[in-house]
């Protein structure tokens, strides 16, 4: 088993009222010794903002926003959930989920200068999640039931006029082929979808999008930690191994629901290709500030920074708080690779 050390509360609520009752799933991108960390910031009258503050080294906070650094704008923004951050070909791209109430939906922003940011609006036209059912059944021998599911959940509880529940988006910090490469997650899978440029994401090109949606599943939901679902954590850290993909596994089978944060390892050039997927959790809640919280037994890694060989994993603890933990990162690489190894053999001795 890996060595992972937790390093404890990093940042907690602020006396401030957009931010007063939490801080927590931070989007960072670090610059040198300097971490820049955008968190989602909720208040008591339960409204999402983006705070921000500014670490030197991996854990001390030196800097502290007094205001949010982007809040509601637009009627489909009533709230802005989980940023997370990329630097990719000289723009920073901030990327966050806009809930009106009622629906989400992928909207991001850019900057030069991580200072001055300009809302760019929403990144994938409108579509149902009856409509998306409908474009799903091209690929349906090759997707699982549980597409299916969620879709018919959703229309229940939420209504039949429901958007597309799709969430947890953020870029690969350089492009994939010459394009964008957009990771995303629609129940109960993370997915990545490519495109050149911004103009090209219609209506005509999404509903092709999803008719295909199988060729682009890059991590799917498959061992007991990840029995409801999986989502993006944090943007993908290019290593000499592959891409290190962390993300959030939700586990219903045990004492409710239970957030926990997973890692995997992608091929460079084809990230549907999976190289390493840890058949255990990397982290798991543990400790007081994971177990209690606005919403418990919780971890969602959503950012990370690298300091000499070491790796230093953000997450939002119960929705609550901003913690830490810390692993040597050529030992999480040699140990997915070596599980990975496991699992073929597994599967020679079977055959």
């Amino acid at each position: 088993m890996l060595r992972v050390k937790k390093e404890g509360i990093i940042l907690r609520p602020g006396a401030r009222p957009f931010e007063n009752e939490g801080v927590f799933n931070p989007g960072c991108v670090q610059v040198g010794n300097t971490v820049h960390m955008f968190y989602r910031a909720f208040s008591r009258q339960q409204r999402s903002t983006v705070g921000y503050c500014r670490l030197q080294g991996p854990l001390h906070v030196v800097g502290r926003s007094p205001a949010p650094v982007l809040s509601s704008e637009h009627p489909y923004e009533k709230n802005l959930e989980d940023p997370r951050v990329v630097f990719l070909d000289g723009t920073y791209y901030l990327t966050y989920v806009a809930y009106d109430g009622l629906n989400v939906r992928l909207a991001y922003a850019t900057s030069t200068d991580l200072v001055r940011w300009q809302k760019r609006g929403i990144l994938l036209p409108d579509i149902t999640y009856d409509r998306a059912e409908d474009l799903f059944h091209a690929c349906r021998s090759t997707l699982k039931e549980r597409y299916f599911l969620f879709e018919s959940y959703f229309k229940d509880v939420v209504g039949k006029d429901v958007l597309l529940w799709n969430k947890d988006h953020f870029f690969f910090p350089r492009k994939i082929g010459g394009k964008f490469a957009l990771v995303h997650r629609i129940l109960p899978d993370i997915q990545v979808m490519y495109f050149r440029r911004f103009a090209d994401l219609t209506p005509a090109f999404l509903e092709r999008y999803l008719k295909n949606l199988s060729r682009y599943v890059i991590l799917q939901s498959k061992y007991w930690y990840e029995s409801r679902n999986i989502g993006g954590g944090a943007p993908p850290l290019e290593t000499n191994k592959g891409w290190l993909l962390l993300y959030h596994a939700v586990d219903d089978m045990d004492r409710g629901v239970i957030y926990r944060g997973g890692a995997a390892l992608l091929d460079r050039k084809d990230p549907t290709k999976v190289i390493g997927h840890l058949p255990y959790p990397l982290l798991t809640p543990d400790r007081p500030y994971e177990k209690k919280g606005n919403m418990p037994n919780v971890i969602f890694p959503s950012g990370t920074a690298v300091f000499g060989r070491r790796l230093y994993i953000y997450y939002g603890a119960a929705d609550k708080c901003i913690a830490a933990a810390s692993v040597d990162l050529d030992e999480l690489l040699a140990e997915m690779v070596r599980q990975k190894r496991a699992e073929r053999q597994d599967r020679f001795f079977i055959r």
